[in-house]
């Protein structure tokens, strides 16, 4: 039986080496390549970014008299990029000789996970950095001036063998609510860096997944 227009259409789209419907596949291979370059580009620059502003910020924080903060972050900026970089190295080695519609499901697929793994950390480098930063205050000589002339005056704040309680417990509430919401507060961050793309994204496997219908 002779293969009806659908199926040849179909079957240009999903073989990568077919000679059916060259123009659609070029037209996707180009689609997917696109997208896929463009967050390669992206992700890239936000890991420089990270380093470059981190480490400026770790020199930055001595004359300011915060180097706790500025060490602490540091740390935490260079262990998220270190487990991203490794991440990325596996997105690189995507077969791009596979058909478009194989490709960017590959990719998708890598996307989902690198959002699960950088989700994950969110719950915990974000009460970090909350944590850095009121140790890096709190070991401020400035910051250390401001907090013995609140507690030398009288009913300023309630002590309890010389531990400000409310403020401790307002740091456990903070460092607490930003753990639990840790993840919907690194995918709205996503979303800001990389809404687009997604988004291009999301509508290019649709796309091509109503093709393959």
């Amino acid at each position: 039986m002779e293969k009806s227009i659908e199926e040849i259409w179909k079957e240009g789209f999903l073989k990568s080496d077919a000679l059916v419907a060259p123009k659609l596949n070029n037209l996707y291979n180009q689609k997917s390549t696109h997208i896929v370059d463009k967050f390669k580009r992206m992700f890239r620059i936000n890991l420089y970014a990270l380093v470059i502003g981190s480490l400026v910020f770790l020199i930055a924080s001595f004359p300011l008299d915060i180097p706790v903060m500025g060490i602490g972050y540091f740390i935490v900026v260079i262990a998220m990029v270190l487990v991203n970089q490794k991440l990325f190295k596996s997105l690189i080695k995507l077969d791009k000789n596979q058909s478009s519609y194989d490709y960017i499901k590959a990719f998708d697929n890598w996307m989902k996970e690198q959002i699960n793994v950088n989700a994950r950390m969110a719950q915990y480098y974000y009460p970090l950095f909350f944590i850095i930063t009121m140790l890096g205050f709190w070991f401020s000589d400035d910051f250390q001036e401001l907090i013995s002339e609140i507690l030398g005056k009288p009913h300023q704040i309630y002590l309890v063998n010389g531990i400000p309680v409310f403020w401790v417990l307002g740091l456990i509430i903070i460092t607490g609510l930003l753990a639990y919401f840790g993840k919907q507060i690194y995918k709205f961050d996503l979303g800001l860096v990389y809404g687009r793309v997604l988004k291009k994204l999301d509508e290019l496997i649709t796309d091509m997944e109503e093709l393959r219908r």
